[in-house]
Formats: C-alpha cells, sequence, structure tokens
C-alpha cells in the first residue's frame, strides 16, 4: 500500500492494513520471500525460504536474536560450534551475534520461517 493509500485509510476511519502478495518466482528465480517490516510499518522482517535437499543459507549474523520455524522438511543447524537439526514443527532460537546457517539435510524441500524481530534484516554474510 502506498503512503497516500494508508492516509486515505487512516482519513476514512480505516485500518490501516498492509498486504504483500505473494507471487511465483520467474524461471531461474529464487523461491525464498524476503519480507521487510519497514516497507509495510511492521517492526518484524523474515524470510520464506524454500530449500532443495543439499542447499540452504551461508554463514552470516545479525545484531539480534534470529527464531527458525520449520514449516517441512529436516534442517541441520549450525550456531557458533553446535549443529543441531530440526524437522517440521521444530522452532529453534539462535543468539544474536553469533555466526549461524542452516542446510537442507533431507530428502525433500525444506521450508523455514526465518523471524527477524526488526522492521530491515540485518546480515552479516561471512
Amino acid at each position: 500500500m502506498t503512503a497516500s493509500a494508508h492516509a486515505s485509510a487512516k482519513e476514512a476511519g480505516r485500518p490501516d492494513i498492509s498486504v504483500r502478495r505473494h507471487r511465483p518466482p520467474a524461471p531461474g528465480e529464487s523461491p525464498t520471500v524476503r519480507f521487510e517490516g519497514k516497507d509495510y510499518g511492521a517492526p518484524v522482517s523474515m524470510f520464506v525460504t524454500d530449500s532443495a535437499p543439499g542447499t540452504g543459507s551461508q554463514l552470516h549474523v545479525h545484531p539480534y536474536r534470529e527464531t527458525w520455524v520449520v514449516r517441512k522438511g529436516e534442517a541441520e543447524f549450525l550456531v557458533g560450534g553446535e549443529r543441531l537439526r530440526a524437522s517440521a514443527g521444530d522452532i529453534v532460537v539462535a543468539p544474536a551475534d553469533v555466526p549461524h546457517r542452516y542446510l537442507n539435510v533431507g530428502t525433500h524441500q525444506l521450508e523455514l520461517v526465518c523471524i527477524h524481530p526488526s522492521d530491515t534484516i540485518r546480515q552479516q554474510d561471512l
């Protein structure tokens, strides 16, 4: 919703609602969805991932805690020097300023929601 649409909604007494519509990825484009709250007036950002077996994120760090919700599949998380596995329904929380990554170690697609408690994703790749 544009700034003028937000203003019009408020003036009309309607709730200030923002929607990010889903669109399928173009051929060759990553299926990962990146949502930054600042664009929608939200205090949280996230990635919604869809990773093939053997793929995942590179090692990186954030200045805030990151929470992962495993929706489908099986992941191995490396947080600091610790490795742990999680599967559908598990929720994993990593501390701030600790290098981490995930890897799809299953035989099917891995779906994760990676929650960032910030209106922007602040990530330093290592």
